[in-house]
């Protein structure tokens, strides 16, 4: 009793209110940061007054590599969001269609508390679930995107009481009915929308010093979504004493080796998860599968919401065929929750439908209401979490 009571000392309000403005503070930074960094935008405007010169040929836009013209003969401008936002002019329903892109987000983060409580045998309360995908997306949006949170989420949903093995089959089965809905959604959308417009045009990448088009991009990126789940489905579904197998021989590397008797329980966790998933009706699956393309469908809808904020437009399977493609380059990022590149990223493909002087400010409505917000909630929501695991750890009974 008395080390419990040691324990919850460090959980009080004064000891939680100091992390919360600190972190409260950081997310503050990053977008007060966001909002003033000054870019270079292309405009039409008179007022236009840099060029740019790709001194170095690698077709990347530095920051040192744009040249000052005279006044209205150049093609860039120099200014932040914060300026973009001043000059926009909203139209009669763009209230609406913020409201609209705001509700989306609520339904793709309800959604994902929906597939958490089925996939969990609604082990998990409604609570647990909605702090759990709270600090999930909080660890997405601190760490690059090709990291992501999988590895945070396997600690949360432990802490929450389930095994580890356990734990890393429910995360392992998400990322399957995520990387899924992906397979079947690409192919479905290309052909609606058009397979030979769903490309933008003139746009390429370099990946280790060697330009690659989108289409390669795209390829590459769709295989390897293939190949991992073809992974998850052989580890969870046909061989899971496999993977244990696995795992032990990567565990016997000799900086590993500390943790090899853990490696073996969550081993034999995962296969007693692995028997009971492939015990799971077809009923089950279909609601886990309803859920995530619910969440994923709402997310992709996001960005048409906001591109009526400003514009009308028709070619709405058109743009969510782009955001498929866009999904790749953003999942393989190599900043936290692919800052800076998610930007660019937008602009450069949705530039088919939106007019030079929207793009900016659509592209900081899009990290507005899809990113930052789970910075500040999840600096809230971490220390009361951590003060809920604790407390229930400090009274589980002694073995």
């Amino acid at each position: 009793m008395e080390r419990r009571t040691k324990v919850l000392e460090y959980f009080q309000f004064k000891r939680i209110v100091i992390p919360i403005l600190i972190g409260l503070g950081v997310a503050a930074f990053l977008l007060y940061n966001n909002l003033t960094e000054e870019r270079y935008q292309l405009s039409d405007s008179a007022d236009a007054n840099y060029i740019w010169v790709d001194t170095n040929n690698d077709m990347v836009q530095d920051i040192d590599e744009f040249i000052n013209v005279e006044r209205g003969t150049g093609l860039y401008k120099k200014m932040t969001y914060r300026d973009v936002l001043a000059e926009v002019s909203w139209q009669k329903y763009s209230v609406v269609w913020i409201f609209m892109s705001i509700l989306l987000m609520l339904i793709r983060d309800f959604a994902y508390m929906l597939r958490l409580r089925i996939l969990t045998e609604k082990t998990l309360s409604w609570k647990q679930c909605f702090q759990s995908i709270m600090l999930w997306e909080f660890a997405s949006a601190v760490t690059p995107s090709v990291v992501g949170g999988s590895a945070v989420a396997i600690f949360i949903l432990n802490k929450e009481g389930l095994s580890t093995g356990k734990s890393t089959a429910i995360v392992m089965v998400t990322a399957f009915l995520d990387e899924l809905f992906y397979i079947i959604m690409v192919p479905l959308v290309f052909l609606i929308a058009g397979i030979s417009e769903v490309f933008p045009k003139n746009s390429d990448y370099i990946i280790f010093n060697s330009y690659i088009g989108i289409e390669g991009f795209f390829i590459i990126g769709y295989s390897f979504i293939l190949i991992l789940t073809t992974f998850i489905i052989y580890a969870i579904f046909i061989n899971p004493k496999g993977f244990k197998k696995l795992l032990l021989y990567i565990f016997r590397l000799p900086f590993l080796r500390r943790w090899q008797r853990g490696a073996e329980k969550t081993g034999d966790d995962l296969i007693e998860t692995s028997r009971e998933m492939k015990k799971k009706p077809l009923l089950f699956w279909f609601k886990a599968f309803g859920a995530t393309f619910l969440s994923w469908t709402a997310r992709f809808w996001v960005v048409n919401c906001l591109i009526m904020v400003f514009i009308t437009v028709n070619s709405h399977f058109l743009i969510y065929a782009r955001q498929l493609i866009m999904w790749v380059i953003i999942l393989i990022a190599p900043t936290p929750g692919s800052s800076g590149i998610a930007e660019l990223v937008f602009s450069d493909f949705l530039r088919d439908f939106i007019s030079i002087g929207f793009s900016p400010a659509i592209a900081l409505l899009w990290r507005l209401i899809s990113y930052y917000p789970y910075l500040f909630i999840g600096f809230i929501i971490l220390p009361h979490w951590l003060k809920r695991v604790m407390k229930k750890k400090e009274t589980l009974p002694a073995n």
